[in-house]
């Protein structure tokens, strides 16, 4: 059976709370050093912000396909789906490949190094100074019942099976932190200026953003939308509440 630990609130004073707050901080003097590091005269592709912005208007048309009439809705459909001239249209032969563009321009390459370098060093500074100095508490208890597929996640570092799968070491403390702190950074330095360590590691791998495959996939998906006018319900909705509130 598991065992109830009480944590003691030196630990929370000195490896807790520190953790904590250095972990923020380095995830803001990262941004700003690879703000520093990024190349001033870099513009965008005009085709790809113009590909971007395409994908955003038929996503929006996606979200909000029953709030037109079904004619208006089919017009719009034809004019970004359609095979001859359609915004989402395009061809096999004028697929890119994203990889290739990249390490053609080394403006663009020498940029993702910089990325790169200002995610690899900081972690790996700060993992080894976690390891160093406080491998092997058990930082914090999470305050709801876990099961034990849990255990290797929030307990890496300590090997005590009879230890609660609620209890957090301090070695995964800084893994959630690491992954999880992304709605702190966008209070802290805005939505799109976020710092998200999963997006630059997929980007690290090979999976960037990829205009081509982004707007076959946005026109699959426009061509089975199934329209349905949802004027008629707000007129039955509001014939109920006035109902309700007449009786």
């Amino acid at each position: 059976m598991a065992e109830d630990l009480v944590l003691d609130t030196a630990i929370r004073d000195w490896v807790l709370i520190p953790l904590s707050v250095v972990m923020v901080l380095i995830g803001i003097l990262r941004y700003f050093v690879s703000k520093l590091m990024r190349s001033s005269n870099q513009v965008p592709d005009p085709k790809m912000v113009k590909e971007g912005q395409v994908i955003i208007r038929a996503r929006n048309l996606r979200a909000a396909a029953n709030y037109i009439p079904a004619k208006s809705f089919r017009a719009r459909r034809v004019y970004f789906n359609n095979e001859e001239n359609g915004l989402l249209y395009v061809p096999k032969g004028q697929a890119q490949n994203p990889q290739a563009q990249m390490f053609s321009d080394p403006n663009m390459a020498m940029d993702m190094m910089k990325k790169n370098l200002s995610m690899i060093i900081p972690q790996t500074l700060t993992y080894a100074w976690v390891n160093f100095f406080f491998s092997g508490f058990v930082a914090a208890k999470i305050p709801f019942p876990l099961t034990q597929r849990f255990r290797s996640m929030l307990q890496n570092g300590i090997d005590l099976s009879t230890v609660d799968v609620s209890y957090v070491s301090s070695r995964s403390w800084y893994f959630l932190n690491l992954f999880g702190l992304r709605g702190l950074f966008s209070l802290i330095l805005g939505e799109e200026n976020a710092t998200d360590d999963t997006q630059r590691m997929m980007q690290m791998s090979g999976f960037g953003f990829d205009p081509t495959k982004s707007l076959g996939a946005e026109k699959d998906s426009l061509d089975i939308v199934q329209h349905e006018w949802a004027l008629p319900k707000f007129e039955r909705r509001a014939e109920a509440v006035l109902k309700k509130l007449v009786s």
